[in-house]
């Protein structure tokens, strides 16, 4: 990967981590973007730095999920099986699907593949089960629905 490219895919694993931690704990925003930005970033983790972060991609990600949080969510509802609610999934598929959906919707300069496949690898990075698959058919619909082509 090149640098650019894995600080991207830093950044992305970093917004579903702080946004699984302000869903959980109800820590707010910047204090979340604070945190990751003082503590967790460029630092040893298990003896081994972390790739950087693009920092400006990841304040951006989570402040744009929280700001548009309902319409994002919105959007996911559509591509979810009749009768699901987004309540019923697990907290870090949430996550996932809302970091996926705010890129699609709101960063066009992210070609769709780049995004979908992003969060489809991050998903595959938590679980083993069918998630990877759910999270990928409902980032492609949400992807069908607000970009042309």
């Amino acid at each position: 990967m090149s640098g650019g490219k894995q600080s991207r895919s830093v950044a992305r694993l970093a917004a579903v981590q702080a946004l699984y931690q302000m869903e959980v704990s109800s820590v707010g925003v910047e204090a979340v973007i604070r945190e990751f930005t003082d503590h967790r970033f460029d630092r040893d983790v298990e003896g081994e730095t972390l790739a950087t972060a693009d920092e400006a991609f990841f304040a951006d990600l989570v402040r744009g999920v929280v700001k548009e949080q309902k319409a994002i969510d919105a959007a996911i509802v559509k591509r979810l099986a009749q009768g699901w609610r987004l309540e019923r999934l697990d907290a870090t598929v949430r996550a996932i699907l809302r970091a996926g959906a705010f890129e699609l919707v709101h960063r066009p300069d992210v070609p769709t593949e780049v995004a979908i496949d992003e969060y489809v690898e991050l998903t595959k990075s938590f679980f083993e089960g069918p998630e990877p698959g759910f999270v990928n058919g409902a980032l492609d619909g949400v992807a069908k629905d607000v970009r042309a082509g």
